[in-house]
C-alpha cells in the first residue's frame, strides 16, 4: 500500500510512502479496539460506570444539580460534558443520561428526569424538551470528591481534571447492571436489589474467605426494576461462578374474572425491557398467524396511577392456564436474558464472578475510606497547627503586637514572630493576618475548645488509619447506612419452577386443555406455598420408590405448616395472621416434582399475595370445598369453628373478629375425632376435642379456648389427629437476650403424656424452665417425626422422644426458628 503525503520542501507535489498493509490494519484496528474497550463500551467494576457516564455525574455535580435544587435542560448538561470532558457527539452523551433516569432500566436511578424520557416501547423526547438533575443516590457516587479520595486525570485537552473513578458508595455495578458492545467482547449485567448486595459485600468483608454459596445466602439473584418472575435459578448460579449464565424471566400474570362469563389474564409485571406494546404487537401477530388460540382481545390499561395493567380476553371454552402458556411460548411473556459479567478491572477487561465483583468493590471502599481518613488527619493536623499559634498569640499579645510594630516589613515581622515566639512560618503568616476582633478573652475560650476537639479528632483518625479492622468496619457501617435509606423490598421472585414450552420445538402445538387432576399443596414454616401434583406421585410410586426413601431427600425449607389436598382447578383459602381469607388459585402456584420434596422451590405466600410483610403473614391454608370446619387459635386464647359452605364469593373477606391487639396464630382443617391443641409462651398446653367448640359464621368472634396467666399468649395452635405416634415439640429461651442469639433448650415429648383438659381451662404443663429460662420461643405437635429448621430454612437437630412433659429441655446445637411435619407420600 503507498501513502501520499505532502512535501513540505516543495520539490515535488506529493511523497509516496510504501506501508504494509496487514501491519497497518493490525494497528489501526488495535488502537481502535482499545479506545472502544477502555473509554466506550465497559464499566469499571469499582463504580460501575462507564466513562461517559462518569462525566455526567461528575459534571453534573460541578454544575450544583443537587436533589434541592431545580431541574435544568438536558441539553445544558450534554452541552458542559462534551464542550469539557466527552469528546464525542451528543447524541451519545444524552442517550447515556437519559439511560440514568429510567425506572425501568435502573434498579435504582441515579438521574431525576423530568419529561419524556421515554417508556421500554418508545424513545425520549429530545434534549431541548427534558429537564434533568441529580438522585439523591447520585449524591453517594460522587460525595467527597473533594477529600483526595480517587485519582484525578487531564480531560481531553488537558485543560481540565476528571476523576478516574467515583467513590461509588453504593455497589452501582450489581444493583444497576451494565450493557456495552466492546470490539471482540460485550458485557451484559443484571440488576440486583441493594440490601442484598450490601448484605453480601457486610459479609465479606466480615468473612474475608466467604464461598459463593455463602453469599448467595445473601444474594440470591437478580431483582430487575420491573420486577417479574425468575424461572430457574441454575443459570443465575453458573454466572454468579463463572461470570457467565443465562436465566428465564417471565411476566407476573393472574387469572381473573373479567365479567359474569368472561376470564382474562391481567399481566402487572413484565420481562426486563420489555413494553407492553411490543407484547400486544406479538400476540396480534399469532392471532393473525393462527399460532395463538384462545384470544379474544387485548386491552392496555396501563396509566401512571395505577401502573402496568395488560388484561388479555380468554374465549369460552379455553382453559386460561394453557393459553398462557402458550402464550409464554410465542410472546416476550417470558424472555430471556444471557449474563456476561465483562468489566474493567485495573485497566483490562476480566470476566468477573459474584464473589469478584463484591472483592473489587469492597477493596475500592476500602481504599477510597483509607485516603478520605488520611486527608482528614491531614487537614485537622494542620488546623491544629494553625490554632496552637493563635493561642500563643493570644497569651503574649501584647508583645506580638510590639514584635510586629517594631517591624519594618512583612519579612522582619514573620522572621521576628518566629524567633521570639518559636513559631513555624506557616503560624507566624496566619498570625500576621489575625483580625483584632479574635483577640477577644471569648476567642480564645473558643480556640482552646476547638484545639481539644482537634487533638481528640486527629486520635481517632489515627487510630482509624493504624487498624485495618476499623477500616473494614467503617466501610461495612456506611453501607448498611446507604441500604438502610436507599434500600428498597425485593420487586422479582425467584423460583425452581419448570420452564415454559419456550424451550421445546417452535412445531410442538400446546395443549390448551389442562385436566383438573388431584394435588397437594404445602406452606412452609419458612413461608413458602408449592403445589405437588398427584399424578406425579402415583408416577414415584409405579417406578417402586418408596416413602422413607423420599423423605431421606429432604433438604431445606422441607417443615411443613400446612398442606391442603385439593385439584389444579380449584380454590384454596390462604388465612393471615389478621383474620383475612384469601382465595388462592391452584393453577397460579408454582409446581414441584413429587419426588423432589424441595418446597424451596415455591414462592413466598407474602410476596405471591402481596402483603406487607410487616403487617400481616399467612399462618395456614384450607380447603374451600371441604365439608369439615376450618378451626381458628389466636394469640389471646381465643377458639373458633367456622361452619363450612359459609364463605362469601369475595377474593377475600374476614373469618374471624379479633379483638384489638390480638392475631391468629394457627388455622387447622381435620375432622371431628382430632383434637385441638394450644401451647402457650409459659409453657401450658391444652387440648380438647373440636365438638366442643360449635360451628359459627364468617363474622363470629369465636369463644374461649384457654385460660391464659398473666403476660402468657398463645404461640401454637392446631389439631392434632389420633395417630398414635404424635410428639409435642418445646424450644425454651430467655425474654433478656437478643432474638436469635440464645439457642436455648428444648424436649420432644410424646403427645399421650399429656392429659386431655375441657375447653377454657389452663392446661398442664409443657415444659420446665431451666434457670434463666422464662418463655417458650418454638412450640409445635403433631405426628412423628417432627423437623426443626434455622430461620434460613437450614436444617437443625432435635432431641430424641420420649421426654416427660414436664422435664426441662436438653441444649440445642443451634437456633431453631420452627417446627413443622414432615411431607408424607
Amino acid at each position: 500500500m503507498t501513502r501520499a503525503t505532502d512535501d513540505p520542501t516543495g520539490t515535488s507535489d506529493e511523497k509516496i510512502l510504501n506501508v504494509d498493509v496487514s501491519t497497518e490494519m493490525q494497528d489501526s484496528f488495535l488502537e481502535y479496539a482499545y479506545s472502544v474497550i477502555y473509554s466506550r463500551a465497559l464499566p469499571d467494576a469499582r463504580d460501575g460506570l462507564k466513562p461517559v457516564q462518569r462525566r455526567i455525574l461528575y459534571m453534573m455535580s460541578e454544575m450544583g444539580l443537587r436533589p434541592e435544587k431545580g431541574h435544568v435542560k438536558s441539553a445544558r448538561v450534554v452541552g458542559e460534558v462534551m464542550g469539557k470532558l466527552h469528546p464525542h457527539g451528543d447524541t451519545a452523551i444524552y442517550d447515556a443520561l437519559v439511560r440514568l433516569a429510567q425506572s425501568w432500566t435502573m434498579r435504582i436511578p441515579l438521574i431525576d428526569g423530568h419529561g419524556n424520557f421515554g417508556s421500554p416501547d418508545d424513545g425520549p423526547a429530545a434534549a431541548r424538551y427534558t429537564e434533568a438533575r441529580l438522585d439523591a443516590v447520585a449524591l453517594l457516587m460522587v460525595d467527597q470528591l473533594d477529600e483526595d479520595v480517587v485519582d484525578f486525570v487531564p480531560n481531553y485537552d488537558n485543560q481540565l481534571t476528571q476523576p478516574d473513578v467515583l467513590p461509588a458508595a453504593i455497589p452501582n455495578l450489581l444493583v444497576n447492571g451494565a450493557s456495552g458492545i466492546a470490539v471482540g467482547m460485550a458485557t451484559n449485567m443484571a440488576p440486583h436489589n441493594l440490601i442484598e448486595v450490601v448484605a453480601g459485600a457486610r459479609y465479606l468483608i466480615e468473612h474475608p474467605n466467604a464461598t459463593l454459596d455463602d453469599l448467595m445466602a445473601f444474594i440470591p439473584g437478580p431483582d430487575l426494576p420491573g420486577g417479574g418472575t425468575i424461572v430457574g435459578l441454575a443459570g443465575i448460579r453458573d454466572a454468579y461462578e463463572t461470570g457467565r449464565g443465562a436465566f428465564k424471566t417471565r411476566a407476573k400474570v393472574s387469572i381473573e374474572t373479567l365479567g359474569p362469563r368472561k376470564t382474562g389474564l391481567v399481566v402487572t409485571e413484565l420481562p426486563y425491557l420489555v413494553g407492553p406494546e411490543k407484547v400486544i404487537a406479538k400476540i396480534k401477530d399469532g392471532v393473525t398467524a393462527k399460532k395463538i388460540q384462545g384470544i379474544s382481545d387485548v386491552t392496555d390499561l396501563t396509566d401512571r396511577m395505577n401502573g402496568l395493567r395488560l388484561v388479555i380476553g380468554i374465549k369460552t371454552g379455553f382453559d386460561p392456564e394453557a393459553v398462557l402458556e402458550q402464550l409464554y411460548k410465542l410472546t416476550p411473556l417470558e424472555d430471556g436474558f444471557s449474563i456476561n459479567n465483562v468489566a474493567l478491572v485495573d485497566g483490562g477487561p476480566h470476566t468477573l464472578g459474584l464473589r469478584d465483583l463484591l472483592i473489587v468493590y469492597v477493596n475500592h471502599r476500602i481504599e477510597v475510606v483509607t485516603r478520605r481518613t488520611a486527608y482528614r488527619l491531614a487537614r485537622r493536623r494542620e488546623r491544629l497547627h494553625l490554632v496552637e499559634g493563635l493561642l500563643i498569640a493570644i497569651l503574649d499579645i501584647d508583645e506580638v503586637i510590639q514584635v510586629i510594630r517594631a517591624s519594618d516589613d512583612t519579612d522582619q515581622a514573620r522572621t521576628r514572630l518566629i524567633d521570639v515566639f518559636e513559631l513555624s512560618v506557616l503560624q507566624a503568616d496566619y498570625i500576621l493576618e489575625l483580625r483584632l476582633r479574635r483577640l477577644t478573652k471569648f476567642s480564645r475560650i473558643e480556640l482552646e475548645a476547638e484545639r481539644d476537639k482537634l487533638r481528640e479528632e486527629i486520635a481517632q483518625l489515627e487510630a482509624l488509619l493504624g487498624d485495618p479492622a476499623l477500616i473494614r468496619k467503617a466501610v461495612s457501617d456506611e453501607l448498611d447506612e446507604v441500604a438502610e435509606k436507599h434500600g428498597t423490598p425485593r420487586r422479582t421472585l425467584l423460583t425452581e419452577a419448570r420452564p415454559s414450552l419456550a424451550g421445546a420445538s417452535k412445531r410442538a402445538q400446546p395443549v390448551l386443555e389442562v385436566a383438573d387432576a388431584p394435588c397437594t399443596v404445602y406452606l412452609s414454616t419458612t413461608g413458602r406455598v408449592v403445589r405437588v401434583d398427584r399424578e406425579e406421585t402415583e408416577e414415584l410410586r409405579a417406578d417402586g420408590l418408596t416413602a422413607p426413601v423420599v423423605a431421606s431427600r429432604r433438604s431445606k425449607h422441607d417443615a411443613i405448616r400446612s398442606e391442603v389436598v385439593t385439584t389444579r382447578r380449584s380454590e384454596i383459602g390462604a388465612v393471615t395472621d389478621t383474620g383475612r381469607l384469601i382465595r388462592m388459585p391452584v393453577l397460579d402456584l408454582p409446581a414441584v416434582p413429587a419426588n423432589s420434596v424441595q418446597l424451596g422451590a415455591g414462592v413466598k405466600a407474602g410476596d405471591y399475595l402481596s402483603l406487607d410483610a410487616k403487617r400481616e403473614k399467612v399462618v395456614g391454608l384450607v380447603s374451600l370445598d371441604s365439608t369439615v370446619p376450618i378451626a381458628l387459635g389466636t394469640a389471646q386464647g381465643i377458639v373458633k369453628r367456622i361452619a363450612p359452605g359459609a364463605y362469601p364469593a369475595r377474593p377475600d373477606f374476614e373469618v374471624i373478629a379479633l379483638k384489638t391487639g390480638d392475631a391468629v396464630v394457627g388455622v387447622a382443617q381435620h375432622s371431628e375425632e382430632d383434637e385441638l391443641v394450644f401451647i402457650t409462651s409459659d409453657a401450658q398446653l391444652l387440648r380438647f376435642f373440636q365438638a366442643s367448640v360449635r360451628p359459627q359464621g364468617v363474622a363470629a368472634g369465636g369463644m374461649a379456648g384457654i385460660n391464659l396467666g398473666a403476660g402468657a399468649s398463645v404461640i401454637w395452635f392446631g389439631s392434632v389427629p389420633d395417630t398414635g405416634d404424635a410428639v409435642v415439640v418445646t424450644i425454651a429461651a430467655s425474654t433478656s437476650t437478643l432474638a436469635g442469639a440464645d439457642v436455648g433448650t428444648g424436649k420432644v415429648s410424646e403427645f399421650t403424656e399429656f392429659p386431655p383438659k375441657g375447653r377454657a381451662t389452663g392446661g398442664v404443663r409443657a415444659h420446665r424452665f431451666l434457670k434463666g429460662e422464662d418463655t417458650l420461643t418454638v412450640a409445635w405437635a403433631g405426628p412423628a417425626p417432627a423437623l426443626a429448621v434455622g430461620h434460613d430454612g437450614a436444617a437443625r437437630t432435635l432431641p430424641e422422644s420420649g421426654a416427660r412433659r414436664d422435664a426441662s429441655g436438653v441444649g440445642l446445637s443451634g437456633v431453631v426458628g420452627s417446627v413443622g411435619a414432615a411431607r408424607r407420600s
